[in-house]
């Protein structure tokens, strides 16, 4: 099932009184609503993944939303405008440690408890290519369920292949190919090599910087 995590379950009520997240239901408006969020609607319970403000030309400007059913895993856009209200439940948050991945999912380390959950490769989705072993992420969990990842705004990943790099050069505008340790894709200056390593954001992919 999706978002189930496999071996151990996790004990939430092992962790101490002062850390625990409490559910709390409130109403927000479109306007301040964030990924990682859950929300009630129609008698289930969504997580918002992402949360994109548009202006179409002259038309008034919205908010998409995209969704994930916790229980059924499947996706649903939604669209708000500024004024719409939500119904959105906290998470427990986790701050987790990456260790491993194999064949039955991608294995992290609570840093309180220090259990260990599997999580599988549906619901990590495109987080997995910005993993590497002890990166620390948060883990939003719904009733000892884990739903998503939260990962940091960016990451430092291997350059493994890219074009030979143009000597001398110093332009960012003129962007090349590049494939990083974990399989991710961007594009990177010039003047990046292989085996260097790069800033990537988490939000896109795109390079930053040098590491």
């Amino acid at each position: 099932m999706h978002g189930t995590a496999q071996g151990r379950p996790i004990p939430v009520q092992s962790r101490p009184p002062a850390s625990q997240t409490p559910r709390e239901e409130a109403t927000v408006r479109a306007t301040e609503v964030k990924p990682g969020m859950a929300v009630n609607m129609d008698g289930k319970l969504y997580v918002i993944m992402k949360v994109e403000h548009r202006t179409p030309g002259n038309l008034r400007a919205f908010h998409q939303i995209k969704l994930r059913d916790i229980m059924s895993g499947q996706y649903l856009d939604r669209r708000y405008s500024s004024s719409d209200e939500l119904d959105v439940t906290t998470l427990d948050r986790r701050p987790m440690e990456y260790l491993f991945s194999d064949a039955s999912g991608y294995t992290f380390m609570d840093l309180e408890t220090y259990d260990q959950i599997t999580l599988s490769d549906e619901l990590m989705g495109d987080d997995k290519l910005y993993l590497t072993p002890n990166l620390q992420v948060t883990v939003h969990i719904h009733e000892g369920t884990p739903v998503m990842t939260e990962l940091p705004g960016s990451v430092d990943l291997k350059v493994v292949d890219t074009p030979p790099g143009i000597k001398g050069a110093t332009a960012t505008n003129q962007l090349k190919e590049a494939t990083l340790e974990t399989g991710l894709k961007t594009r990177v200056p010039p003047f990046i090599s292989n085996d260097e390593v790069i800033r990537v954001s988490t939000s896109d992919g795109s390079y930053q910087s040098r590491a």
